[in-house]
C-alpha cells in the first residue's frame, strides 16, 4: 500500500503542476485530458480503497452487505458476501490503469499495476475448477459464477498490458484466459461463445464480440494464425446471428431456442466496430473497414442525441447509460479512427467528457451516468468512475 501513497503524491503533484493552467482552455487538449484521467484515478484510491489490501469497494459511499449487483447470472449470488467489488467493476482499474500507460508510457503506472491492481486481481482467480479462470468473486469466497466476458475483458487488458511494455508474463496470461474462453464454445447454434459459464442458456455479444478482439490481438502479439482464424470465425458467427441490417448495430443475445434479445448496448457494437477495424489492419479485406464505419454510424446516430446546453454551442450528447458501455464503444471508435482519420466522432467524445467535467461530476470528484448534468447519482459505482479515466487517458493518447 505504500507504493499506492507514493504514487497518489506523484499524480496530486502533477496535477498541481499543469492543471490551473489547462481548466480555462476552450477545447479539451491532450494534456488536459491525461489530468482529468490522473486524477479521477486519484479519487478512485482515495475513496474506493480497502485498508490493507489491493481490493475495492464496489461503490462510493459504500453499502457493503446490503447490495446486490443487477448484472449477475443466478439469484444464488445474491447471497455472497460483498465487502469488496465483483470482478467486473474491479476490471475496469484494469482498463484504466492500462490507458494511461498508453497514454504516457510512464514506469509508474506499471508498477501501479503489477504492486496493486494485478495484485488485487488475482483475488478472483479461481484454480479449483478446470480449466482455470476469472470469478465474479474472490475465491476465498463461497464459490461464485465465472463469466465468459468477465474473462475476456480482462484477457484483452493482458494483451494490452504486453503491446505496451513486451513483458511475457502479461502475454501468458491471456492465452491462459483464451483457453478458458475456448472451453465455453459448443457447435449449438452453429457455434459461439456463452455468456456463463455456469447457465449456459444463451450466447451474447458481450461475449463472442470481445473474443473476436482478443484472438486478433493474439494473433498480433504472437503471429499464430490460428488466433487470426479464430476472430474471423468469431466476428463472422456474431455478425450473422446477432446484426441488425436495419443500421449495423448488434442485439445484446441469442438463445438456444433462437430467441433474440433486440436490446442494443454501446460496448457490443463497439467490440464489433474494433473487431472488423482489427480485421482491416490484419487482412486488408476493405469489406471489414466498410463494416467498422457502418457500425460507427449507427452508434453515432443510436446512442448519442442532440443537445443545448444552457451556455455554450449545441453538441451531440451521449444518451444516459452505463459509461463503461461508452468506454468500450469508445475503443472502437479510436481503432477505427487510426486507420480513417475521421475526427468527427473522437471530436464528439472529447465534448461530451469536456461538458461532464463541468457539469457531471461531484465535489469528490466521482461522475454521474448523466452526462447532461441534469440527474445525479446517489452512489458512484466503481466501473462507472473507472470508464471515466480510461476515455480521458485514451482521448490524451489519440489526440
Amino acid at each position: 500500500m505504500e507504493t499506492i501513497k507514493i504514487l497518489f503524491t506523484v499524480f496530486v503533484c502533477a496535477w498541481v503542476m499543469t492543471g490551473c493552467n489547462t481548466q480555462e482552455k476552450a477545447a479539451m487538449d491532450s494534456e488536459l485530458a491525461l489530468t482529468r484521467a490522473v486524477q479521477t484515478l486519484d479519487s478512485i484510491y482515495a475513496r474506493y480503497s480497502t485498508p490493507g489490501t489491493c481490493l475495492l469497494r464496489e461503490n462510493y459511499p459504500s453499502n457493503a452487505g446490503n447490495y446486490a449487483a443487477a448484472y449477475l447470472a443466478s439469484e444464488e449470488q445474491e447471497n455472497v458476501p460483498d465487502r469488496y467489488a465483483y470482478l467486473w467493476p474491479y476490471s475496469g482499474v484494469f482498463s484504466a490503469v492500462n490507458a494511461l500507460l498508453a497514454a504516457t508510457g510512464k514506469e509508474h503506472y506499471r508498477v501501479l499495476l503489477d504492486s496493486c491492481v494485478l495484485q488485487g486481481l488475482e483475488a478472483y482467480f479461481d484454480t479449483a475448477r478446470v480449466p482455470a479462470g476469472y470469478s465474479s468473486y474472490i475465491h476465498t469466497a463461497p464459490q461464485s459464477d465465472r463469466f465468459y466476458d468477465d474473462n475476456l475483458w480482462l484477457g484483452i487488458d493482458f494483451t494490452n498490458a504486453y503491446a505496451e511494455t513486451r513483458e511475457k508474463k502479461y502475454l501468458r496470461k491471456a492465452q491462459l484466459i483464451w483457453e478458458f474462453i475456448e472451453s465455453g464454445t459448443d457447435n449449438r447454434l452453429g457455434g459461439g461463445i456463452y455468456w456463463c459459464e455456469q447457465k449456459k442458456v444463451s450466447k451474447n455479444t458481450c461475449s463472442n464480440a470481445p473474443a473476436a478482439v482478443l484472438a486478433l490481438k493474439l494473433f498480433e502479439a504472437t503471429r499464430d494464425s490460428t488466433y487470426l482464424s479464430k476472430g474471423r470465425e468469431l466476428y463472422d458467427w456474431t455478425k450473422k446471428r446477432l446484426q441488425d441490417s436495419s443500421d449495423c448495430l448488434y442485439f445484446d443475445n441469442i438463445s438456444l431456442e433462437g430467441k433474440i434479445d433486440k436490446s442494443k448496448y454501446a460496448y457490443n457494437s463497439g467490440q464489433m466496430m474494433q473487431a472488423a477495424a482489427l480485421l482491416y489492419r490484419l487482412t486488408g479485406n476493405r469489406n471489414y473497414l466498410k463494416d467498422a464505419q457502418n457500425i460507427a454510424k449507427g452508434c453515432y446516430n443510436y446512442f448519442f442525441t442532440s443537445f443545448v446546453p444552457e451556455q455554450g454551442e449545441p453538441f451531440k450528447l451521449l444518451k444516459k447509460g452505463d459509461r463503461w458501455f461508452t468506454a468500450v464503444m469508445l475503443r472502437g471508435f479510436i481503432e477505427l479512427y487510426r486507420i480513417d482519420h475521421n475526427k468527427a466522432y473522437l471530436d464528439s467524445f472529447s465534448d461530451n467528457l469536456d461538458y461532464a467535467w463541468k457539469y457531471a461530476r461531484d465535489s469528490k470528484g466521482f461522475f454521474d451516468t448523466d452526462f447532461s448534468g441534469k440527474t445525479h447519482d446517489g452512489r458512484k459505482w466503481l466501473l462507472t468512475q473507472a470508464a471515466m479515466v480510461e476515455m480521458y487517458a485514451r482521448l490524451a493518447e489519440v489526440r
